[in-house]
């Protein structure tokens, strides 16, 4: 959903299969069986968000704002969105460097879709909220800092088989 509760469509690489009988919820779960094999590294890497350089062009996104959320999500707390939907969403916020690991939180949640409703979501939103309230072109750059230097640290680790992140550079002993 992006401003003013106007949708738009977000491009991005296509990193599940095209199933469209699958009932799966459409959360991002690290373990899903819809996820192809180079959509998982597409997504572990955050390079499947880089077509939406195409949608920052078109005017439809900033590099810096609220990301968008998917409609129904909005509906269920739209009061709180009220603030988020007067500005243009964004490709990275201090919610999304928050929640980088979101795949891999919901994956270990009993209910993902609660889990997020629940508890992630509105911490997101919180923290949207915060954001669009002090925003200035200072605040937007260390924000777009901070995620450069968080994709670097993404693309020097890799995940064990335990789920904890290694560097490269350190042997898989255990």
């Amino acid at each position: 959903m992006g401003r003013g509760l106007n949708p738009f469509r977000i491009i991005k690489f296509r990193t599940m299969t095209s199933d469209m009988t699958n009932t799966t919820p459409s959360l991002a779960i690290v373990s899903s069986a819809r996820i192809t094999r180079i959509g998982r590294w597409l997504r572990s890497l955050k390079i499947d968000e880089l077509p939406q350089l195409v949608n920052v062009l078109k005017g439809d996104m900033s590099l810096v704002g609220p990301r968008p959320e998917l409609g129904r999500y909005v509906e269920l707390r739209r009061h709180e969105y009220e603030m988020l939907l007067a500005v243009r969403p964004g490709m990275t916020d201090p919610a999304s460097l928050a929640y980088h690991d979101e795949a891999r939180r919901l994956a270990h949640a009993k209910d993902p879709e609660k889990e997020y409703v629940t508890k992630i979501l509105p911490a997101k939103i919180r923290l949207s909220q915060q954001y669009v309230a002090v925003s200035t072109i200072c605040e937007d750059s260390m924000i777009l800092l901070r995620t450069l230097r968080l994709l670097g640290r993404m693309c020097t680790t890799r995940e064990r088989k335990d789920g904890r992140d290694v560097s490269i550079s350190e042997p898989l002993v255990s």
